[in-house]
């Protein structure tokens, strides 16, 4: 049985429990009738929002679409200012017109606000492309001739400086031109401003390199010096001058033989003047070598301008235009070269047709350069027109083509340079043909590959009767191997001096003393030997002449015996058959005295003193320009004489013919000596 207590304590536990179920249940029933009661306001309220939004979106769109009516006003100011100074700025305008037209083209192509934008969409387009002509007219200027010459260097010292760079515009210009051109390019779908790109750059290169020749010409004429491309290699002896910040050289390429040539055709070896028909290289020297040196540098201008201009396009041209655009771009330029070398081609030809050889001179150093300057041609000229490529190539034909033809005609004029009385040195000194022939030939040496490459371009192998051997040619000229090309020019080099020695040989008898003939052709012969050996021109010979010093010497050998025989008939009269024999220091009869003084008289020393004097005469006035060679002959001839003579006096010295001896010994040995020893010396 429970207790009172503990009953009465559970009721009131229970009691307690049972209100609070009854409050949670009361709770309960309130919340279902609040919920009841919030959720229709919930999806009112909702509604209402979502109909908020559908009246904002609304609204918004109708304010963009309002927007595109009021595109052509708020535009216009800017449109019509142009994008000179603000291209963001304008750019962004003629986005916003782009948008307006494709608006109206999806949503109401008949509008008359479509033909409105679409003309201020044309309008800013057109400002564009006139922005973009500005500017590059503005701010393309020709590039100053002194920065082209450091541009093209060319001198060892050069190459430790930094590599020079072009900046055609400024960096500000650059990026507006870029930025116009690749809007043009895609929402402009016009090519035009192409072609004013490449008419406005192919007329500062032009003027680039007209400038740098006419900054040539004046600094040449002021100064008479300035870098030349095609001198750079010649030998140690030019003579240079340098200047501060950029080394230059003397243009004496071709000058050094034209002046040499024109002072031996005016004055001889001996200072006398001479003459052939051979017409000496000589004329408008300085004018030659001043167009030469410029038409050179602008070759190696081109090149560099060029590369720098295809560098500058692409940056603003369009990859699949760029080849076609830089292929007009270079054209004025390119044909300008071009003429001014076929100009230089016909005037050579022009030339050649009056005999004037020196005309191939201005062709070995300028095809040199073309030659040396072909592949970066070619590099450049990669991906233009076959007619492009074809310009240079075509100038190098022509000008090996017109070489050879001087070459060749040289050779031959030096074979029929014709014998004329008038046109031979009276002293038997060194004729002008032999000087202008060995001057000729010894530029070749600064050009031999390029000389050589001239004679095989036309096939001369069967001319010279040189094999050609399979390993050494192909189907082209230009691919002659450097070998068969040195012996080519070796065989021409003999060829013209075997014309020469038979012409000399031929102008030898216009002499009618036949020792003028052998000193004349011991001078030239002397000469030409002379000159090989100073020059590299004897290594050029022995390529196929092996014994060509040999053979040069003997003929000077002979020539030298040849004029000794001249002296042969003072000697004979004082030889013992023209003589009477007596013992010496027996008693004469005075018969036999006057015998002796007869035969003195007439047959022994006066006939010697006669035929000395005679000779030291006419042969004073001679000349042996070469002093080893004159003092040779000088020692050869007073041995023969004075040994003959003093061989005489010792076999008479003690016959007592008469009392006056001084009589008939006009001359001591010693007198005889210095009688010949003023042999070929016009000053004694």
């Amino acid at each position: 049985m429970i207790p009172t207590q503990d009953a009465s304590a559970r009721k009131t536990e229970i009691d307690e429990k049972l209100k609070q179920v009854s409050i949670l249940s009361s709770f309960e029933s309130r919340l279902m009738q609040l919920e009841n009661s919030i959720i229709p306001v919930h999806k009112q309220t909702e509604n209402l929002q979502r109909l908020q939004d559908n009246v904002d979106k609304t609204l918004s769109c109708m304010d963009h679409v309002i927007s595109y009516y009021h595109v052509a006003k708020d535009t216009d100011k800017i449109i019509k200012e142009g994008p000179s100074g603000r291209l963001d700025e304008y750019l962004a305008c003629i986005a916003k017109i782009q948008k307006a037209v494709e608006y109206f083209q999806d949503n109401n192509p008949d509008s008359p606000e479509l033909n409105t934008v679409k003309a201020r969409f044309e309008k800013g387009k057109e400002l564009l492309e006139a922005e973009f002509h500005s500017l590059l007219t503005r701010y393309s200027k020709p590039v100053p001739p002194i920065l082209i010459l450091d541009l093209i260097g060319g001198d060892d010292e050069l190459e430790t400086q930094e590599e020079v760079t072009l900046d055609h515009l400024p960096e500000s210009v650059l990026q507006d031109v870029i930025c116009i051109s690749s809007w043009l390019v895609e929402y402009g779908r016009n090519q035009d401003f192409m072609s004013v790109y490449f008419q406005i750059r192919s007329s500062q290169l032009d003027r680039s390199l007209k400038s740098l020749k006419e900054h040539f010409r004046k600094s040449s004429a002021s100064s008479g010096v300035l870098y030349s491309p095609a001198v750079q290699n010649k030998r140690k002896d030019t003579p240079t001058k340098k200047p501060p910040k950029r080394p230059v050289f003397i243009p004496g390429t071709i000058r050094k033989a034209q002046n040499l040539l024109k002072q031996y055709s005016q004055h001889g070896l001996d200072g006398k003047k001479g003459g052939s028909n051979l017409t000496p290289m000589e004329g408008k020297d300085d004018v030659l070598d001043i167009e030469i040196d410029s038409y050179i540098h602008c070759i190696s201008a081109f090149v560099k301008l060029a590369q720098s201009e295809y560098q500058l396009l692409t940056d603003i041209i369009p990859e699949h235009h760029q080849k076609k655009t830089f292929d007009s771009l270079i054209q004025e330029a390119l044909d300008n070269l071009m003429l001014e070398g076929d100009n230089i081609v016909s005037a050579a030809r022009r030339a050649i047709m009056r005999h004037d050889y020196s005309a191939v001179l201005t062709i070995f150093p300028i095809l040199k350069h073309l030659k040396q300057t072909k592949p970066e041609f070619d590099q450049v000229l990669q991906g233009t027109a076959a007619s492009t490529k074809n310009k240079l190539p075509s100038l190098i034909t022509s000008m090996e083509a017109i070489g050879a033809k001087a070459l060749e005609e040289f050779a031959d004029s030096i074979k029929n340079d014709p014998d004329k009385e008038y046109n031979m040195p009276k002293d038997g000194t060194v004729h002008e043909l032999t000087s202008n022939a060995i001057l000729f030939l010894q530029q070749l040496l600064d050009f031999q590959e390029t000389a050589g490459a001239m004679l095989a371009s036309q096939v001369l192998g069967d001319t010279y009767n040189i094999p050609l051997d399979p390993r050494e040619t192909s189907s082209s000229a230009s691919s002659y191997s450097s070998e068969f090309s040195r012996r080519l020019l070796s065989t021409y080099i003999c060829k013209v001096l075997g014309n020469l020695q038979l012409n000399l040989l031929s102008k030898s008898k216009v002499y009618e003393d036949t020792a003028l003939s052998a000193i004349f052709l011991h001078n030239n012969y002397n000469y030409t030997l002379k000159s090989l050996e100073k020059s590299e021109l004897i290594q050029l010979v022995s390529v196929t002449q092996r014994k060509a010093e040999t053979q040069y010497r003997e003929l000077i050998e002979q020539q030298i015996q040849s004029y000794q025989r001249s002296w042969l008939k003072v000697i004979e009269y004082i030889t013992d058959r023209n003589m009477p024999v007596f013992q010496p220091g027996a008693k004469l009869k005075d018969k036999e005295r006057q015998m002796i003084k007869d035969k003195f008289k007439i047959c022994g020393l006066q006939g010697f003193n006669d035929g000395l004097e005679e000779l030291c005469k006419i042969q004073k006035v001679w000349a042996i320009p070469d002093k080893d060679q004159r003092d040779a002959i000088r020692q050869a001839q007073k041995r023969m004489i004075t040994q003959a003579y003093r061989a005489f006096l010792q076999r008479y010295t003690n016959i007592s013919f008469t009392k006056n001896p001084e009589k008939y010994y006009k001359y001591r040995p010693e007198q005889v000596e210095a009688m010949i020893e003023r042999l070929f010396d016009t000053s004694a």
